[in-house]
């Protein structure tokens, strides 16, 4: 499996605290078959991104794992007025493997429709949009029109592996698994911050879409498209969106 959001540095955001702690979560993924993480902190006015102490941290914890785990670099980013502005100058350091696909993460309080233009300007400029964890954000639950319209216009969404098994309550995981079955989804990954509170959960969540949803759906979204994205390619797996319209407002075809 390839993992595309962790928070497994140590001491650039609310993730683990020291080496030794990322280290455990290194050996977790490891054992749970993991074989490509990318460490992705939190680019936020809480947590400002560094791009070059993010490398430091990602190279010695890769001299620590060796070539049983390779790390890549990107961050969870969050559309605010500086961040955006930092893009410009310099989107790659913010970018999954300095490619061009971009974790971005909303605020659970208020996503002004200003978000719908701003997210069309980052494909515009080039980048892949990917809403990260949309079933855990109370306004897309209420709202799930607006991660519909976005998916349309060619963002990508990643649901956390955890919400597959009710890591997060009943909620989020009938949320999750309706939005994969409707096609709104191209990512689980384990937006993991520690080895006890927040750990990896892949292995687990992985057998459980392939479960429901069967082996090829739980590879697409644990391995092919987040490889895809790893190396900056297109998506192998892009599912078609199920029609939600009432059947009295779809189009109806006559032929004669």
């Amino acid at each position: 499996m390839v993992d595309i959001h962790c928070h497994i540095l140590p001491g650039v955001d609310d993730g683990p605290e020291t080496m030794e702690e990322s280290l455990a979560m290194a050996e977790s993924a490891i054992a749970q078959g993991i074989t490509h993480i990318v460490a992705t902190p939190h680019a936020s006015s809480e947590y400002p991104f560094e791009y070059a102490r993010v490398r430091r941290e990602r190279d010695e914890l890769q001299g620590l794992v060796g070539d049983r785990l390779t790390l890549a670099t990107g961050c969870d980013f969050h559309l605010n007025t500086e961040n955006l502005q930092a893009l410009k100058d310099r989107r790659e350091r913010f970018c999954i493997n300095q490619n061009n696909y971009l974790l971005v993460e909303f605020s659970d309080y208020s996503i002004p429709r200003s978000m719908d233009q701003t997210l069309h300007d980052l494909q515009l400029a080039g980048l892949q949009p990917i809403i990260t964890h949309p079933e855990r954000n109370s306004i897309l639950n209420s709202h799930p029109e607006r991660l519909r319209q976005w998916i349309e216009q060619g963002c990508y969404a990643q649901v956390t592996a955890g919400a597959l098994i009710g890591a997060f309550g009943s909620a989020p995981r009938r949320i999750a698994e309706t939005w994969i079955a409707e096609g709104l989804v191209h990512f689980a990954a384990s937006d993991a911050h520690d080895s006890r509170r927040r750990p990896l959960m892949m292995k687990k969540s992985y057998r459980a879409v392939t479960e429901l949803f069967g082996a090829e759906k739980a590879q697409a979204l644990f391995r092919d498209n987040p490889r895809a994205a790893l190396e900056g390619q297109a998506l192998p797996h892009v599912p078609p969106l199920a029609d939600k319209r009432p059947a009295a407002r779809r189009k109806r075809f006559f032929f004669f």
